[in-house]
C-alpha cells in the first residue's frame, strides 16, 4: 500500500502551538503527530509514503528525512503555492491504481488496511471514513416564527448528532483526471462534482477513536489520551 499525506496547511487553528512549529511536528506524547501516523501507517501495511507539503517545508523534510528510520520510503511535494487538499495530487506522478489519502494531523485508531479492503471489494472511485460525533450547544436555542415577533420554539443546550469526514480517504487513479493542475481545488470540490456526475462515493463508517488535532481543546484531549488508546511502538 501506498499513502498520501497532506502536510501542507498552516495549523492556522491550532496556535499557539503551531506558531514556531507545522502543525504536524506539534507533540502528542512524546512524539510529532505525524510521527504517530507514520508509524500505524507502517503497522498497516504501507511501504511508501508522499507528502505534500508547503508551510516550513524545509521543517518536515529534515525532520522525517528519506523515511527510513520508519522502515518506510517518504518522498516530497513541494507546493510552490497552496494548492487545496487535493490539488497537490495532480501533480504527483507514478501513483498506484490505489492509495490512501489523508491529512497529517488525523489522530485516530482507524483500521488503514481494513479500509483500503473495503474501497477495493466496493469498486469505487473515492472512499471517505466516516465518524457518528455528537456536538452540545451552549445555549438555549429559540425558534422564531417568519415574522421574527413571535417565539414558537425552545431547545434547552440541544444536543446535534451528524456523520463528519475523518480526513482519511482512499483514491481510485482515476480521480486524478478529474483534478485541475492550475488552481486550487478541495476535497470538497472534487466530492461535490462526483455527486454532481451521480459516481457513487464510498463510506466507511469507524466508531473507535478519532480526533482531528485542529482545535486546542481537542489537542489537549490527545495529550490525555494518547497513552491509553495507542500501543507502545506507535505513540
Amino acid at each position: 500500500m501506498e499513502a498520501v499525506i497532506l502536510a501542507g496547511g498552516q495549523g492556522t487553528r491550532l496556535k499557539p502551538y503551531s506558531t514556531t512549529i507545522p502543525k504536524p511536528l506539534v507533540p502528542v506524547g512524546e512524539r510529532a503527530i505525524l510521527e504517530i501516523v507514520l508509524r500505524q501507517l507502517k503497522r498497516a501495511g504501507v511501504t511508501r509514503v508522499r507528502m505534500a507539503v508547503n508551510h516550513m517545508a524545509e521543517l518536515l523534510m529534515a525532520f522525517f528525512g528519506t523515511g527510513e528510520k520508519y522502515g518506510l520510503a517518504i518522498e516530497y511535494a513541494v507546493e510552490d503555492e497552496p494548492l487545496g487538499t487535493v490539488g497537490p495530487l495532480a501533480r504527483m506522478e507514478r501513483l498506484p491504481e490505489h492509495f490512501i489519502v489523508m491529512n497529517g494531523d488525523v489522530l485516530t485508531d482507524l483500521d488503514y488496511s481494513e479500509l483500503f479492503r473495503s474501497h477495493v471489494a466496493a469498486g469505487a472511485q473515492l472512499t471517505l471514513s466516516t465518524y457518528h460525533r455528537e456536538e452540545r450547544v451552549d445555549f438555549d436555542v429559540l425558534r422564531l416564527d417568519a415574522t421574527g415577533r413571535r417565539l414558537v420554539g425552545f431547545e434547552e443546550k440541544p444536543v446535534h448528532t451528524f456523520d463528519v469526514s475523518m480526513g482519511v480517504y482512499v483514491f481510485d487513479r482515476r480521480l486524478i483526471d478529474r483534478i485541475p493542475r492550475d488552481r486550487r481545488y478541495g476535497l470538497d470540490e472534487l466530492v461535490l462534482d462526483l455527486l454532481a456526475a451521480k459516481v457513487p462515493i464510498h463510506p466507511f463508517p469507524w466508531s473507535g477513536f478519532w480526533l482531528d488535532i485542529g482545535r486546542p481543546d481537542d489537542y489537549d484531549r490527545a495529550n490525555r489520551e494518547i497513552e491509553r488508546l495507542f500501543p507502545a511502538e506507535v505513540r
